[in-house]
């Protein structure tokens, strides 16, 4: 009997890569569908490309080219932030045209989340997506906290936060409590619901052990090796500002969404998925120390919040660079450059490299095409340093550094590239 063909839809996210691997070690022909799923290719799955808020992968006829030999669908597509039209096309249209591209035999199962009562965007729009899949006969697991062996979101802001120096932070007030699941145990819930789907729907996900934040945070220190530190709660104002400073900076997790979801805990009820599925999760005890800690898991802890710093700290050096070249007294700068350009030409290129370290500096506080600008930031630095070099080579001889300050200039720019790609 040939091994089932399932399709996966949203597979180069956190949860679609661990479910394309747990799927494929459970016998399934795993076929993954991304935006970009070239790198799920190297892993050697077959992949469909498709961009979900393009209009030809909204329609039925795009997915029954792909699907009419399809044994069972997997929809883990979602958004956390995004556009009204982008919520609308990945957790709607796309996933209801793909629905009905099915063969009559296929089952199919959505992965939802636990919590989406509220009136956020993304909690409206993961409602609009399970109402679609009601419609059409697809089981929705409702998941709470799913970690595993790698971390992204979430459980890497959990491990940042457990490896923090001096204090560990926790939120005021009520104690948040988690029940997570491993996601090799959430792709065993996923085969089993695939092959004999449950009565009720939806149903929740999670682990059987319950854990509050403040000893989920303790393991993760102790795992990565660190002593023990204080417990500091932070009032929810400042999470509230925290949050708020990450939506506008674009901070991946560190947001107002995310940061509430974590002050309020996420706690699936397990009554119906221990009842109607026939596969069993681990406890967070059990499944936390399957594993030694390494150093790539310490450094990318450490390293998180080094990420948005990074980034933060090169704006703060462009938007100084240009008050200072739109402002700075002429007379204050001209000496220093023994050039036969007249002064006037000299004052010009100033102003507008003021005006261009700004722009530079707006871009990086909104994360404005990262990988682009950080190209720019590059090549404005190395034609900085080449072009005073020329003009004076003295500047390289100035007592507090002067252009040698570039140089480390230069290598945060190369960490800042190194540290941009998240997955």
């Amino acid at each position: 009997m040939a091994p089932p063909r399932t399709i996966l839809l949203g597979a180069d996210g956190f949860i679609g890569r661990h479910l394309a691997y747990g799927l494929r070690d459970l016998g399934h022909t795993v076929v993954c569908v991304a935006r970009n799923p070239a790198a799920l290719g190297a892993m050697g799955f077959e992949t469909i490309a498709a961009d979900f808020t393009a209009p030809h992968a909204q329609t039925t006829e795009f997915w029954q080219k792909h699907l009419s030999t399809a044994d069972h669908l997997v929809n883990c597509a979602g958004l956390l932030n995004g556009t009204d039209a982008a919520f609308q096309a990945v957790h709607v249209t796309t996933p209801t045209a793909a629905y009905a591209a099915l063969p009559n035999a296929a089952t199919s199962v959505l992965i939802s989340a636990v919590g989406i009562d509220s009136q956020t965007k993304f909690a409206r729009y993961r409602r609009a997506g399970e109402t679609a899949a009601l419609a059409h006969n697809v089981a929705t697991l409702r998941c709470g906290l799913v970690l595993a062996n790698t971390s992204y979101g979430g459980s890497s802001l959990i491990r940042a936060l457990a490896a923090l120096p001096f204090f560990t932070p926790v939120p005021s007030g009520a104690e948040p409590a988690f029940n997570p699941i491993h996601a090799t145990d959430l792709a065993a819930v996923v085969d089993a619901t695939l092959r004999t789907p449950p009565t009720t729907n939806p149903i929740e996900v999670g682990g059987p052990e319950t854990i509050t934040l403040r000893d989920m945070l303790s393991h993760y220190r102790t795992w990565l090796g660190l002593p023990k530190t204080r417990l500091v709660a932070i009032p929810n104002p400042a999470m509230q500002a925290l949050g708020w400073v990450g939506d506008f900076c674009k901070m991946g997790p560190i947001s107002r969404t995310s940061l509430k979801q974590l002050n309020a805990g996420v706690l699936a009820n397990t009554t119906a998925m221990n009842t109607e599925i026939n596969a069993r999760a681990r406890g967070f005890s059990t499944f936390a120390n399957t594993r030694p800690v390494g150093t790539s898991d310490l450094w990318h802890a450490r390293l998180y919040f080094a990420k948005p710093a990074t980034r933060l700290c090169l704006a703060f050096l462009w938007l100084f660079s240009g008050i200072l070249g739109l402002l700075l007294p002429a007379d204050q700068f001209l000496p220093l450059l023994n050039t036969p350009i007249p002064d006037t030409a000299l004052v010009a290129l100033a102003r507008a490299g003021g005006v261009m370290d700004l722009l530079i500096a707006a871009a990086l506080i909104r994360d404005w095409r990262p990988k682009q600008i950080t190209q720019l930031q590059f090549a404005m630095v190395a034609s900085y340093t080449v072009a005073f070099t020329v003009l004076n080579p003295a500047l390289w001889l100035l007592p507090l550094g002067g252009l040698l300050k570039n140089i480390p200039i230069l290598m945060l720019l190369i960490l800042h590239t190194l540290l941009q790609k998240e997955r």
